[in-house]
């Protein structure tokens, strides 16, 4: 049988954010990650009632994995349903959701159930693998093969979610797997502001230190911190193994870990709610677009419009740049025909049209007019100077020099 041998939760508001809308939870056999949407209230609301609900019905041993799989599933239904309820009694905090990512520890089995786009790794054998889908709008890109999964990290959809628990739909479709564990495993359940901060490959090298769940949390959250962390960040880390953990309280981290704060009239209190008054705040910029195939499709073509535009404004200032440089060469070149100097052609004192510089392989001057001046009769100070050449602001002033030059040798 698998036993939980550790595990941490931690969660940070970010750098940015004024309020934390993540929740987690590290219990006896369950552990998830919820991240709100919905607003500075809406979001932290809706991440702590699912997270307080879950735990409330799951967070316990079943006899064996399909009943844990059915009670998990209807664990984060029953979530969806009390957010349902607290919105239908408080209308301003419509369109709130999280994701929830919950993961149940099951004799030598892991029960995953998740929606949204908070993650579940797998650490085993060093081997690092993402065991959730994103329910995103960028990853349908990227399943469709339309983008790259790195294309993906800075897409501008890539705040758009197809599938949330929220008052947005009544029977949302909830991710369920179950994989077989074993000692040694290592995972890792995190919102997306550390997945969208901190690179893969990080991850997997910390993950993969010998430091114990708890530091191994501190650390990912500290990467997160370090990149920015735009968005809260909230990170738990489950290790597999023996001896197993001693029975603990649950630990809950973010805004499940606060009273809940939101206006009158009062819903109906639930086990575990706790409800006062707030002050509404703007909303954030994660929401939820329905996850159907028209609406996908709209996107799409939403966003092969934006892309076409981009490609208009972008060849167009390409066309402006190209201008600008052709109009600067040609005026610069004009500038350098109103130049003239004096210099060697052939062993004679000759006046060249332009200037002495080159422009790669462009020749910025030309032969004026020759002179019957031989070089070889000037005062050697003169002769350095020719050969060096001598400007002339005017083709005037280049017919004074060479008089000059001219009356030396006589």
């Amino acid at each position: 049988m698998a036993s939980v041998k550790a595990s941490a939760a931690v969660s940070h508001v970010g750098r940015v954010r004024s309020n934390n809308q993540d929740s987690g939870y590290a219990g006896r056999r369950l552990f998830l990650v919820a991240d709100g949407m919905g607003g500075h209230a809406g979001g932290d609301v809706a991440s702590a009632i699912a997270t307080q609900r879950i735990a409330e019905v799951a967070d316990t041993d079943y006899p064996s994995s399909a009943e844990a799989v059915a009670a998990l599933e209807q664990a984060l239904l029953s979530a969806n349903r009390t957010l349902e309820e607290t919105v239908a009694d408080h209308s301003e905090l419509t369109g709130m959701g999280t994701t929830v990512s919950a993961m149940l520890v099951q004799q030598d089995r892991v029960v995953i159930a998740h929606i949204g786009d908070s993650r579940v790794y797998l650490l085993r054998s060093g081997e690092l693998s993402q065991v959730s889908t994103d329910h995103t709008f960028v990853q349908r890109l990227v399943d469709a093969g339309r983008i790259t999964a790195e294309e993906a990290m800075v897409h501008p959809r890539r705040s758009v979610l197809m599938r949330v628990l929220g008052d947005v739909e009544a029977s949302p479709e909830i991710d369920t797997l179950v994989i077989d564990t074993h000692p040694g495993d290592r995972w890792m359940l995190c919102s997306d502001g550390l997945s969208g901060v901190v690179p893969f490959d990080e991850i997997h090298e910390m993950l993969s230190s010998d430091a114990g769940a708890k530091q191994v949390a501190d650390r990912l959250v500290k990467a997160s911190l370090d990149g920015g962390a735009p968005d809260n960040v909230t990170v738990v880390v489950v290790d597999i193994g023996d001896p197993p953990a001693p029975d603990t309280p649950p630990l809950v981290v973010g805004s499940a870990a606060a009273p809940l704060a939101f206006g009158t009239p009062e819903p109906a209190r639930r086990p575990g709610i706790r409800l006062t008054p707030f002050r509404p705040h703007p909303v954030q910029e994660t929401h939820f677009e329905p996850d159907s195939e028209e609406y996908f499709d709209e996107l799409i073509e939403e966003d092969e419009r934006r892309r076409r535009r981009r490609r208009m404004i972008w060849s167009l200032w390409i066309v402006l740049l190209i201008g600008a440089i052709v109009t600067a060469f040609v005026v610069g070149y004009q500038w350098t025909q109103t130049r003239y100097y004096v210099g060697d052609y052939n062993g004679r004192v000759a006046i060249y049209q332009g200037i002495q510089q080159d422009l790669g392989p462009i020749t910025l001057s030309q032969l004026h007019s020759e002179t019957p001046i031989d070089i070889a009769d000037l005062r050697t100070y003169d002769q350095q100077r020719v050969e060096q050449t001598i400007s002339a602001g005017s083709l005037e002033e280049a017919r004074r020099i060479v008089a000059r030059l001219g009356e030396s040798v006589d």
